[in-house]
């Protein structure tokens, strides 16, 4: 079952083209994560499928609805990128005063339990730090059972522990049923939670698939090897990074380059060669943002 729908979607703000003939489908149980540069259109597409923009042309369906409808919204949870949240309150009344807005909230203490807020419970927001307000404001998203959450950059500002805490919360969540839509910079979070992820650059998607085909889509390895010595100029390298003895080499074809190491009799050691991490694949696929260049999603 669809959930969240946007068919041939365009949005403009004045002459900025934020968004270009972009289609994207959410089926439920899915966890969708949405990779981009700053100004790639992930927030335009996020803010059209949750109503609070309307696109310019096509059309955004959410759970089958007008997003901007109250009755689309009423199974609906989001955290945008920024949020606010009345100072003078505990993190206890936040909960409180979201949870009377709906029939069968997630009981108070499961949901603090679940993103690791209970010993805030008795603060008050205006003294929480920039991290703790994220964290509540993620949390606040899932008081009302929602069918689908989108979180917009959930985790900016947090550090590890806290971030984990959250990626456990959205697990659970997924687990149960619940669909998720997440925009990140963090592409580690993207690999930790999603199964399916969509690359967005320039107001297109570039690529629509699993993880692991949207590492594939760039035909690059990194080649790892300590050298105390300079490298001699071999052909092949698409680039070069160095970190103490420790150099980093990315190249289309790895045995190629192995051989010629050894053909030059470079004094290398501790040799890794692995595929490419989903940030190479990423950077490498937003650079290029031709038409032709996009992938759909496989079957």
């Amino acid at each position: 079952m669809i959930l969240a729908r946007a068919l041939d979607v365009t949005r403009r703000y004045g002459d900025n083209l934020a968004l270009d003939s972009v289609t994207f489908e959410v089926e439920s149980g899915e966890l969708v994560g949405l990779l981009g540069p700053n100004g790639a259109g992930k927030s335009t597409l996020v803010n059209l499928l949750t109503g609070i923009r309307r696109p310019t042309s096509g059309t955004v369906e959410l759970l089958g609805g007008d997003p901007r409808l109250p009755q689309s919204r009423r199974h609906l949870g989001v955290t945008p990128q920024e949020t606010g949240l009345p100072g003078s309150l505990r993190v206890g009344e936040v909960v409180d005063f979201v949870s009377a807005h709906y029939d069968k909230p997630l009981p108070k203490a499961e949901l603090l339990d679940r993103f690791g807020l209970t010993e805030l419970v008795r603060r008050q927001t205006g003294g929480l730090s920039g991290g703790e307000k994220r964290r509540v404001a993620v949390a606040l998203a899932f008081v009302g059972r929602p069918r689908i959450v989108f979180l917009d950059e959930p985790t900016t500002g947090l550090d590890v522990q806290a971030r984990r805490f959250l990626w456990d919360g959205i697990r659970a969540f997924q687990a149960e049923g619940g669909t998720v839509v997440l925009t990140s910079h963090y592409l580690e979070e993207i690999e930790a939670l999603a199964r399916r992820v969509v690359v967005i650059g320039g107001g297109r998607v570039l690529a629509d698939d699993t993880v692991d085909a949207v590492r594939g889509l760039v035909a690059v390895h990194r080649v790892s090897l300590s050298l105390a010595d300079s490298l001699p100029d071999l052909p092949g390298i698409a680039g070069a990074e160095r970190d103490g003895d420790r150099l980093h080499l990315l190249t289309a074809d790895a045995d190629r380059l192995v051989r010629d190491l050894v053909a030059y009799e470079v004094p290398f050691k501790d040799l890794e060669v692995r595929p490419t991490s989903l940030e190479e694949a990423f950077l490498t696929i937003t650079e290029d943002r031709a038409p032709a260049t996009a992938i759909a999603r496989a079957a």
